[in-house]
């Protein structure tokens, strides 16, 4: 009884808040565009104030990752992607073509129900916040189970400087008892217009299984080749201290490194002067049992750990100081689990001949869990990183950079988003980082630039007999068997 009293609580919740969203949304659908710009940018001050306190709340509740690391992640989910929209407009005429006598102009979808992740929780809450109301719209967040006390908060916080600097009450709303029923049935509302989902890959079926719109982003099983022509000392530093940022919950963390033979052993001896540690077979062996599941699942206890808890609860001792696991590995699939992607400070290293073997791995590596998502390349011959650019089937591809920070738009040209779509063949509607433009629509209005052909004026004719012209004896037919047979004679 008590559970089912949870799951009723938590539908009527999620009716109650789209409700009140979807009436607040009304109202804010009318407002200027110096309204919503001042209504973000004190929700960005707000947030980006809070990101320290929010960090460490995120890191208490969940278990998982580094506070000093969530705190970066909220300061750029909060000032970096202002930054990145404030200019953007969103309200009324947005762009203007004389020569094709073309207006558009935008129009917000309504409610948005988002779906937000443990492993970077107050961050996207943020994003997302900044994101749907910068297109007026209403939001309504369904935060993971395991995150619920840190996600209500950042909302909270937002909501209160949205409604002081002038917003509707309403627009933006937290759920606070989260099931499965309560989610599905925000999916599900009527008043829901699009769904914005970030998390898993079974929370992102169920947002596209809910006959709506929705933006959903897969795992991502990122590789990182490294070439011989790299600089060897960045590649070995970025590597290792992407790979410890927030103890790899960002979902472009390198997964494995794919290492030019020639220089395999020295971006090894690189690696490890930064902090990493090379597990003995044995080893290995204890962390493939320690971190899936015999299905292939990662084990939820291991995600976000440090390295020092990682060994110790798999048995084993590593060195003070260590910053990261390493796992020496031949084979990509099913059968060697640490080619996954791995949530936790653990990487595969795999050593291939030349860059077109290094290629092979890579799109081994992608088609097992990452396809769409992201590739690192670490290189400085243009013809190696272009080739690399063409063929691969993911949607960001970084160049001597961070995963982590390179490819949400923290440290590249890349639009700054915590949300990242994997494109067709990683079963998203796009491959874009989802940003503003995103949440609204476009209206066209469209002025005649040339007048219709003549013929559009001249009335049809059809000559008698032919194959358009009515047999009406034949319809004269079919009209008195249909009479009899409805009085059934």
């Amino acid at each position: 009884m008590p559970e089912f009293d949870k799951d009723l609580r938590s539908i009527q919740q999620a009716r109650q808040m789209v409700i009140q969203a979807h009436e607040a949304q009304k109202i804010w659908g009318f407002a200027t565009q110096p309204e919503v710009d001042r209504v973000c940018e004190a929700m960005a001050e707000v947030a980006y104030g809070a990101a320290e306190r929010l960090g460490r709340m995120a890191a208490e509740e969940t278990g998982f990752g580094v506070p000093e690391h969530k705190k970066i992640k909220n300061q750029f989910a909060s000032r970096v992607v202002w930054e990145s929209i404030k200019d953007v407009k969103t309200v009324g005429i947005i762009n203007k073509d004389e020569a094709k006598k073309l207006y558009q102009i935008a129009w917000p979808m309504g409610v948005i129900a988002a779906l937000t992740p443990s492993t970077n929780p107050t961050s996207t809450v943020m994003n997302k916040v900044l994101m749907a109301l910068k297109a007026r719209n209403a939001i309504v967040i369904a935060p993971h189970p395991s995150a619920v006390n840190c996600c209500v908060e950042t909302a909270r916080l937002m909501n209160e400087a949205a409604v002081k600097a002038g917003a509707p009450q309403g627009l933006i709303h937290c759920m606070s008892e989260v099931t499965l029923p309560g989610t599905d049935e925000l999916l599900s509302h009527k008043y829901t217009a699009l769904i914005l989902a970030t998390g898993g890959s079974g929370m992102v079926r169920a947002a596209h299984s809910k006959g709506k719109p929705a933006y959903g982003v897969g795992p991502g099983n990122v590789p990182v080749y490294v070439d011989r022509s790299a600089d060897l000392e960045k590649a070995a530093r970025y590597i290792v201290n992407s790979k410890a940022f927030d103890y790899s919950l960002i979902c472009a963390t390198e997964q494995s490194v794919v290492a030019d033979q020639p220089i395999a052993a020295r971006l090894k001896e690189l690696m490890q002067a930064q902090g990493a540690y090379w597990v003995s077979p044995p080893q290995a062996e204890a962390l493939r049992k320690m971190l899936f599941f015999p299905n292939g699942t990662i084990d939820a206890s291991s995600v976000g750990k440090s390295p020092q808890y990682l060994a110790a609860k798999a048995g084993f001792e590593i060195p003070e100081g260590t910053r990261i696991l390493v796992a020496d590995l031949q084979s990509v699939g099913k059968q060697e689990p640490l080619s996954r992607e791995k949530l936790t400070p653990v990487l595969g290293f795999y050593v291939a001949d030349g860059w077109e073997a290094g290629c092979d791995r890579c799109l081994e590596l992608i088609a097992f869990g990452g396809r769409g998502h992201s590739l690192i390349i670490h290189a400085t011959n243009e013809d190696v990183i272009y080739a690399f650019g063409l063929e691969k089937p993911v949607f960001r591809i970084g160049v001597n950079t961070m995963g982590t920070l390179g490819m949400i738009g923290y440290t590249t040209g890349i639009t700054p988003s915590l949300t990242l779509g994997s494109g067709g063949v990683g079963g998203a509607i796009t491959g874009d980082n989802i940003n503003v433009h995103h949440l609204y629509n476009i209206k066209r209005l469209a002025f005649e630039t040339s007048p219709p052909p003549p013929e559009a004026f001249r009335p049809g004719r059809v000559r008698a007999g032919s194959p358009q012209s009515p047999d009406y004896q034949e319809l004269e037919k079919l009209v008195r068997e249909t009479v009899l047979e409805v009085l059934g004679k």
